[in-house]
C-alpha cells in the first residue's frame, strides 16, 4: 500500500531527525502542545493526531497522502496527559512509526486517508483533533473538504486545532545590513520550482475555512520567531533541501541544490537566515455541524 506513492521528501532516519527537532523548536515557540483555550482535564478524552501529507504516485500525478510526521506530537503528549487518554494517530503511512511495542500503551496507529470517507466508528467520536504541517501537501482547492472532514471525527463540543507555517509570508532576516543572502534566495527560487506543493498560499485563511465548515470560537494564535529560535528554525529547515536534492530525479537540479549548500552555510553564518510566520488555529464544533 504505501509502495505505491512517492512521498515529496526522503522516508529515512535523517527525515525523521528533522521532524522530530521540528517539532520541539515548533513547541517552544508556542508554549504548549494543546491550545490552553482547549481543555485536556477530562481523563477519558479521545484525541486524534492527523500525521498525513498528500503524495504523488510514482511517474504520475495526485494521489492519497503519505507522511511520518504524527508520531513524534502525539507520543510527546502522551507523556504529558494521564493514561486513560486515548490517543490515535491517523496515518495512510505507518512507515516512520515505531514497532508497536515502543509506543506508549496509550496511543494506538490507524490506517486512514484524510481525504477519504470518516469511518463510520470514527464519526463524532474524538474530543480534539490535531492537523500540523500540511502546507507542504495541500493544495488550495483540498483545504475547505479536509477541513469539513477531520470535523465530522469531532465530537459536538470538541476542538480542531490546526498549525501550520505560512511559507507566503517567507523573508531573509539580517543581522546587519550588509548581510550577504544571495545563495538564500537562489535556494528558495530553485526548490519551490521542483513542486507546486512546497508554494502554499492558504494558510493565513484558516480561519475562515474553519467558520464555513461550521466551527464557532475560531481563535488564530500567529507567531514570529524571536531571532535566536528563528536561526534554530531555519538551520533545521536548511535539511529539507538536501532531502530534495537526494530525492530529486533531475540531476541538474541535484547538483544545483548541492552546489548552494556551502554558501548556503557561510550566509547563516555572516548573519542571514529565512523566516516565516506561524499559525496554529483552533475551533469548536456545534450541534449542527
Amino acid at each position: 500500500m504505501t509502495s505505491a506513492v512517492d512521498y515529496v521528501f526522503t522516508r529515512d532516519y535523517v527525515d525523521n531527525n528533522r521532524i522530530n527537532l521540528q517539532h520541539y523548536l515548533w513547541t517552544e515557540l508556542f508554549g504548549y502542545h494543546i491550545h490552553p483555550k482547549i481543555s485536556t482535564k477530562d481523563p477519558h478524552l479521545k484525541i486524534a493526531d492527523i500525521g498525513t501529507g498528500t503524495a504523488l504516485v510514482k511517474g504520475g500525478g495526485m494521489a492519497s497522502q503519505s507522511s511520518h510526521i504524527s508520531r513524534i506530537w502525539i507520543t510527546d503528549l502522551s507523556a504529558r496527559l494521564p493514561q486513560s487518554v486515548r490517543l490515535d494517530g491517523l496515518d495512510i503511512s505507518s512507515h516512520a512509526v515505531p514497532t508497536p511495542t515502543w509506543l506508549p500503551s496509550n496511543v494506538t496507529i490507524r490506517h486512514w486517508d484524510v481525504k477519504a470517507k470518516v469511518p463510520d466508528d470514527l464519526v463524532r467520536y474524538y474530543d480534539i483533533v490535531h492537523i500540523r504541517n500540511f502546507s507542504f501537501v495541500l493544495p488550495n482547492d483540498e483545504v475547505q473538504s479536509v477541513c469539513e472532514n477531520l470535523i465530522k471525527l469531532i465530537k459536538p463540543g470538541g476542538y480542531l486545532q490546526w498549525a501550520e507555517p505560512d511559507v507566503a509570508s517567507f523573508r531573509i532576516e539580517k543581522a546587519h545590513p550588509a548581510a550577504e543572502t544571495k545563495a538564500l534566495t537562489q535556494l528558495l527560487e530553485l526548490s519551490q520550482g521542483q513542486d507546486a506543493r512546497l508554494s502554499p498560499t492558504w494558510v493565513p485563511h484558516l480561519a475562515t475555512t474553519f467558520t464555513k465548515g461550521g466551527l464557532v470560537d475560531v481563535e488564530s494564535d500567529v507567531r514570529d520567531a524571536p531571532q535566536h529560535l528563528a536561526l534554530a528554525m531555519h538551520e533545521c529547515n536548511l535539511s529539507i533541501h538536501e532531502l530534495i536534492a537526494r530525492k530529486t530525479h533531475n540531476e541538474s537540479v541535484a547538483k544545483k541544490l548541492a552546489g548552494l549548500m556551502p554558501d548556503i552555510a557561510s550566509e547563516t553564518r555572516k548573519g542571514a537566515c529565512w523566516a516565516f510566520t506561524r499559525w496554529t488555529v483552533i475551533g469548536r464544533k456545534v450541534d449542527r455541524c
